[in-house]
Formats: C-alpha cells, sequence, structure tokens
C-alpha cells in the first residue's frame, strides 16, 4: 500500500527485513489465534504525524499544550468504543494488555489483596495471577480451573473457592479458553462475596463487539481488552468501567501506570472501531466463529482431542500428546508449510511452558484474508498430513507450496 520510498532511501537495511515480513505474511498461514491484519486505514493511521505529540492526561486536562486536535481524535475513540460496547466509561490510553491490567487492579485493590483467576495451563493469562508476573507477585491470587472431563470453568467450583477465599476481585478473563463465559453467574458470586467484578474480553473483544458473543461490559466493574485480536486494529488496549469507577480507572492509567499515551495508536484505534461499527464486521465475526467450529469438528474427525469437545469462539487448544509430539515439536513441523502456530499448555499439563502438550489454533487472521469452510476442511487436511509424515522433508515441501498456492489466492487487505 505504502511506496516506502523515504524508508527505502533512507535506510535500505531495515527496508529490506520489512518486504520479507510482508513477503512471508503474504504467503504463509497465521493460526495463532491472538494475531490479525489490520486494514489500510488503520495501518495508515498508525503512520501519521499524531506520533510527534505528547498528551499525558485525558481530553480537556492536559499537561501540555497544543492538544486540541490530540483531544478531538481521543474523544472519538471514546465515544465508538462506547457505542461498540455499551460501556459507561473508556480509557483508551493504555499501551498493550498486561499494563491496562496491572491499571486495573491499581484502580480497585491493593497489594496482597485477595483475587480469584484462572490458571495459566486452564487456559488464563500470565497477568490473572501466575507467580511469575507482577500479577502474582503483588496479589494475593488464588486459581480456579476447568473441570477435567469436560475442559469447562465449573461454576460451582468457583463458588467454593469464592466462599472460601473471600476475595476482594474475580477475573474472568482468559487467552486459551474456547467457550462461552457465564458472566452472569460469576457476578452473582462476586456480589455474594462482596467482590469486583473484572473481565479481561482480550482474545473475544471484537466477536463481543458484533453481538456474536455475551457482553460482560454492562455487567461487570470493569472490563478490560486489547484492540488487536479479533477487534482487528492496532496493537494496544483500553478499559471500560461504570462511570462511578472513571476517576480512579483514569488516574491509576496516568499517572500511575504510563506516562503519555501513544497519539497515533489512539487515532488506529478510533478507525478500528469506526469499522467494527460497520455491518460487515457482524459479517466478519460470524464467520470467524464458524470458521473455528468447522476446524475443531474437522481436528476431532481425524481423532484429534480438543480441550473441552468444540468451541464457542474463535480459537482451540488441541493436545498433541496423543499424536506422540509435543506442541513445540507440532510448531515446528508447522513452520516448515509455512502454518504459524503457537503452542499451548493444556490443563494439567505434565510438561513445562516451553515445550507443552498442546498448540492453540485460531481463525482471525485467515478469516480476514476471506476464507471459508472448504479452505478451512483443507487446512486441516495439511495439518494432519504433516504431523503424520513429517519425517518426509519433500511432504512437508508439497504442503508448503499448497499453502502458498491459498494464500496468495487470498490476498492480505493492507499489502
Amino acid at each position: 500500500m505504502f511506496d516506502y520510498k523515504n524508508l527505502s532511501a533512507q535506510d535500505g537495511e531495515v527496508m529490506a527485513e520489512v518486504k520479507k515480513e510482508m513477503e512471508r505474511q503474504s504467503q504463509e498461514m497465521e493460526l495463532i489465534a491472538s494475531e490479525n491484519y489490520v486494514s489500510k486505514a488503520v495501518l495508515e493511521a498508525m503512520a501519521t504525524v499524531l506520533t510527534n505529540k505528547y498528551s499525558e492526561g485525558t481530553p480537556g486536562h492536559r499537561y501540555y499544550g497544543g492538544n486540541q486536535v490530540i483531544d478531538e481524535v481521543e474523544t472519538i475513540a471514546v465515544e465508538r468504543a462506547k457505542k461498540l460496547f455499551g460501556a459507561e466509561h473508556v480509557n483508551v490510553q493504555p499501551l498493550s494488555g498486561s499494563p491496562a491490567n496491572a491499571a486495573v487492579y491499581m484502580a480497585f485493590i491493593k497489594p496482597g489483596d485477595k483475587v480469584l483467576g484462572l490458571r495459566l495451563d486452564h487456559g488464563g493469562h500470565l497477568s490473572h495471577g501466575h507467580p511469575v508476573n507482577f500479577s502474582g507477585m503483588l496479589y494475593n491470587f488464588s486459581q480456579y480451573e476447568v473441570d477435567s472431563e469436560t475442559g469447562k470453568i465449573n461454576m460451582d467450583k468457583v463458588r467454593e473457592l469464592a466462599l472460601k477465599e473471600k476475595p476482594k476481585m474475580i477475573v474472568a478473563g482468559y487467552s486459551a479458553y474456547a467457550r462461552e463465559v457465564e458472566w452472569q453467574k460469576f457476578k452473582d458470586i462476586a456480589d455474594e462475596v462482596g467482590a469486583f467484578t473484572f473481565a479481561d474480553i482480550a482474545h473475544t473483544a471484537g466477536l463481543i463487539a458484533a453481538g456474536e458473543m455475551a457482553n460482560p461490559v454492562p455487567l461487570f466493574d470493569v472490563v478490560s481488552t486489547t484492540t488487536h485480536k479479533t477487534l482487528r486494529g492496532p496493537r494496544g488496549a483500553m478499559i471500560m468501567c461504570k462511570e462511578q469507577f472513571a476517576k480512579q480507572v483514569d488516574r491509576a492509567v496516568f499517572p500511575g501506570m504510563q506516562g503519555g499515551p501513544h497519539d497515533h495508536i489512539t487515532a488506529a484505534k478510533a478507525v478500528a472501531f469506526g469499522e467494527a461499527l460497520l455491518p460487515e464486521f457482524k459479517d466478519y465475526a460470524k464467520q470467524v466463529i464458524l470458521n473455528a467450529k468447522t476446524m475443531a469438528e474437522e481436528f476431532m474427525k481425524l481423532g484429534f482431542r480438543i480441550i473441552s469437545n468444540g468451541t464457542d469462539n474463535h480459537l482451540m487448544v488441541v493436545d498433541m500428546t496423543g499424536k506422540g509430539l509435543s506442541g513445540k515439536e507440532v510448531e515446528i513441523i508447522l513452520d516448515k508449510c509455512g502454518i504459524s502456530v503457537s503452542r499451548s499448555t493444556i490443563p494439567n499439563d505434565p510438561n513445562p511452558p516451553l515445550n507443552p502438550s498442546g498448540v492453540r489454533f485460531g481463525t482471525p487472521a485467515i478469516t480476514t484474508r476471506g476464507m471459508k469452510q472448504e479452505e478451512i476442511k483443507k487446512i486441516v487436511t495439511w495439518i494432519n498430513a504433516a504431523i503424520e509424515q513429517r519425517e518426509e522433508p519433500e511432504m512437508l515441501e508439497n504442503i508448503k507450496k499448497e499453502v502458498r498456492e491459498m494464500c496468495l489466492s487470498f490476498p492480505i487487505p493492507s499489502i
């Protein structure tokens, strides 16, 4: 889309790497659940002169002069986000997901307070209380789990844990959970024990905005999300909350967690939110889920074990132990075929995080390219063939050629 003539003239070394990445993305298949492709408009917004401005504070209350235009840009982003999610208050300044979550904790609880969150190997996120993360270091987390038989969250068990621990906050958020979340039940449990409700919808925000999954924003005290993934915007985050918590959330973001926001990214968020308000985005979200359901069904037909035996959203975690492989080994095999995936732990995984038992697959990026059920079926066939014939380099090379042909038939919108 860009001619990149200035970058090419000034720094050919960096431009060469950019071109290689453009070629890789164009010719290879992206099945990493957290990745997607932005539109040309979002990409252009990220390359604007708005990057030159400092704007600590909020619209109308800045600590630098010359922010009249920035105020308008940020207000557009905020108002569009409110409309998308039915939010009372929105802060679009967080730079990414984990800092947004850190700001939420800072706004609502104190170090040492008790919190409930989902275990990482059961589908949670590092920032939901893992001991190596700031969240687990600063706060007293107890972790709930998915049921060993169904792979789904047992809300009766969550309630038992909440009644026992009496947490100040309950976190309902996931990075590798494939099912619809029972937001109302989480809210009821939190009300029973007097806890704040915090939803992290980073993975499913686009599906929620499109009305394809249940929306916790009107129900919960506070909700965080990244702005990429299924929302298909720039790398970044935002926090939505009840109006009564607006000041404490804003103060936790600035000056609590960060300085000036990245205004070119705020503009790109505004563009992405505008795109998500269009009717065609709903069609996109619906197809993302349909593609994921098709993928899960095809995997199960071939004898793969899917955690929770299916999916309600855009992702699934596949246990590779039945194939005699680890998730890392499958990731490497598929990389040779031009298919990018991410290894993932499975519930109660006996293997370490760097070499876990599962692989997480997602459909947002390939759906953005226009791929539908027929393509999904072919992709699963390639994945199975690559795993079954992994010792045959010629077979892997043939699959890579077929993957390339399909990808070139479905060009990335912004390349």
